[in-house]
């Protein structure tokens, strides 16, 4: 079979305060303002007449576009041919080190420049406000476009003529052309000379930043394009980071599953900081961490699985009916009701995402005060919780079970709260620890099922799920028993695909049968591998894997196994995790340099 993909065929750019996604096309078909979590002022990816739009397009037809990234940079480059000639857009979001602070200002900045030829171009800036049930009153400046939507105000400052964004008349590029977009703040500095200048210390910000991360060479430039993606999805105001910064992509057509993810799943916590571990950035694993340990002392009540990035807990799910939906899909959903679960992984996962703030040493001295109230308050949620039924991490909405996957992350928080007792020296931590942990690996081995020596999902249940992958990641089972890589073939039989995907389950929940595999599970599954020393598999499936990217490197949330087209938020944050976590995987049990040498890569 041909594989046929249907490409998300968008770039994006950020700084750490907001991601904005450009189009082959040079739409920039998401963006929301002021924050991830707020409204889209361009979305055409949801509706292609509602969704406003800011494109720098041709008067003809575009012959041919593509796009790169700056090496090592969020800088995006789209190049479009068209009859009359071809120009290049450089694309990016400020970023770079000022006043001993980044300097991270709601401004995106296009350059237009000529290549060949005589290159005409219309540009379009139709911003929309209010998922596009808003409009912008637009006024003419000196050298300026003012939007204006209530007390919502945006300028586009240019050294383009103002009069060609009022008349439907195409401009000529026979010299750089800028265009500066602002949020609230008016641009009053020079055009050009600013624009450079920003670009050039944007550059280095990106360069200095790549250069300081500690990555193998194993698929050496792969894991940097996660790496830089997985930057501009944290918000560095809280250190909160989100999933995606989209919302309502579908994750299959006509599947109903079209979610909100503009969100900090703290359940996720500890592939994200291990990644960010792995490849050496602690600022951004600190202020992660730092995000967690406030809402774990601010909520007194029980944990939610997700809350928004400045730690408000209330995100109620709306539907809005207004907009048509990516390629028609729908509900468009803005919120997300999985923050009324109970999760029960939830408690576990935050033990060992601020682990490393009371064990490590580069980071202890700052959190000796705490370490003992915080880990004694997080156990004292465990034991309440260690016995209850709870939707799981696939957040199942109508089915709650006494899960395998939580009671993993409660075995492998209290562990990681006997290491801090020792630390301390805290007894009765270390005895608390010890039951609950006890308690949750006899949960555990409820879902075991002898006959076909594989572990179920829940307890009382014959369903498998990728999350059990986890049970060999996480220490649990020894990777080198037999029981461990037995489980790992019986999940392989069922939950495997054609083409190295893996399924998070095939039993029926609240919208039938899921039809996309899960791309982060199937980055599981190369770590399962791996840690078996199933090592020669791991890189196969590892490399197969990759070429369910996008045209820069980007993954969604979910690949058709038959077609392998991409689906779900995009891109995703734990795909990328789950990236450059299996990279590691593998590169420490390569562990020589000869393997290194990837020439595939």
């Amino acid at each position: 079979m041909t594989k046929q993909k249907h490409l998300y065929n968008s770039g994006i750019i950020g700084n750490c305060a907001y991601i904005a996604h450009v189009g082959k096309d040079s739409n920039i078909n998401w963006l929301c303002w002021p924050s991830f979590e707020d409204s889209f002022v361009f979305g055409t990816l949801l509706d292609e007449h509602k969704g406003g739009r800011f494109s720098i397009t041709p008067p003809g037809d575009i012959l041919h576009s593509s796009q790169h990234y700056i090496e090592n940079t969020n800088i995006l480059c789209t190049t479009i041919e068209s009859a009359e000639g071809s120009y290049r857009i450089t694309d990016f979001a400020p970023r770079f080190e000022q006043y001993e602070r980044y300097y991270k200002p709601l401004v995106l900045i296009r350059k237009i420049e000529p290549i060949s030829g005589h290159p005409k171009v219309r540009v379009v800036c139709d911003p929309k406000y209010h998922y596009g049930e808003a409009f912008f009153q637009k006024s003419r400046g000196s050298n300026h476009i003012q939007f204006e939507c209530g007390e919502v105000k945006m300028r586009l400052a240019t050294n383009m003529p103002i009069s060609h964004f009022f008349n439907d008349v195409s401009y000529l590029i026979n010299k750089p052309v800028y265009l500066i977009l602002t949020f609230s703040n008016a641009f009053e500095a020079p055009i050009a000379r600013t624009a450079e200048d920003f670009l050039t210390r944007t550059r280095q910000y990106w360069h200095r930043w790549v250069k300081n991360a500690s990555i193998p060479a194993f698929y050496q430039k792969e894991v940097i394009r996660s790496a830089l993606a997985l930057k501009l999805h944290q918000y560095e105001d809280t250190g909160a980071i989100i999933a995606a910064s989209t919302t309502s992509l579908p994750e299959h057509p006509g599947a109903g599953r079209n979610w909100d993810y503009r969100f900090c799943w703290v359940r996720d916590s500890y592939y994200v900081l291990t990644a960010l571990s792995h490849i050496g950035h602690f600022e951004e694993m600190e202020r992660y961490a730092s995000y967690i340990a406030n809402i774990t002392q601010s909520d007194p009540g029980r944990l939610q699985p997700l809350y928004g990035i400045l730690g408000q807990s209330d995100l109620e799910e709306k539907i809005l009916d207004s907009l048509s939906g990516y390629l028609g899909n729908q509900p468009i959903r803005i919120g997300n009701q999985a923050s009324e679960h109970i999760q029960n992984d939830v408690y576990g996962q935050a033990m060992i995402a601020l682990l490393p703030l009371f064990t490590d040493h580069r980071f202890r001295h700052q959190n000796t005060g705490f370490a003992a109230e915080w880990t004694r308050f997080i156990l004292r949620k465990m034991e309440l919780t260690i016995d209850e039924k709870d939707a799981g991490i696939w957040e199942f909405r109508n089915m709650e079970k006494r899960h395998c996957y939580s009671n993993l992350f409660q075995w492998a928080g209290a562990t990681a709260a006997l290491k801090i007792a020792r630390q301390y020296d805290l007894e009765d931590i270390s005895r608390q620890a010890n039951v609950i942990r006890n308690k949750a690996a006899q949960h555990i081995e409820s879902c075991y099922d002898p006959e076909r020596m594989v572990y179920t999902n829940a307890h009382e249940s014959t369903d498998l799920d990728a999350s059990t992958l986890q049970l060999i990641m996480m220490g649990y089972l020894d990777p080198n028993s037999e029981k461990a890589k037995e489980h790992l073939k019986q999940l392989e039989k069922v939950l495997k695909g054609d083409q190295g995907l893996f399924y998070r389950y095939l039993h029926k929940d609240d919208f039938g049968r899921p039809r996309s595999t899960f791309l982060v599970c199937a980055f599981w599954y190369v770590e399962a591998l791996a840690c078996v020393g199933r090592l020669d598999e791991a890189q196969e499936v590892f490399k197969q894997l990759l070429s369910f990217a996008n045209h820069l490197m980007l993954f969604s949330e979910d690949v058709d196994d038959y077609d392998g087209s991409q689906w779900g938020n995009f891109p995703q944050a734990y795909s990328h995790v789950g990236l450059v976590n299996a990279a590691y995987r593998i590169a420490i049990k390569l562990d020589s340099p000869t393997f290194f040498d990837n020439t595939n890569s």
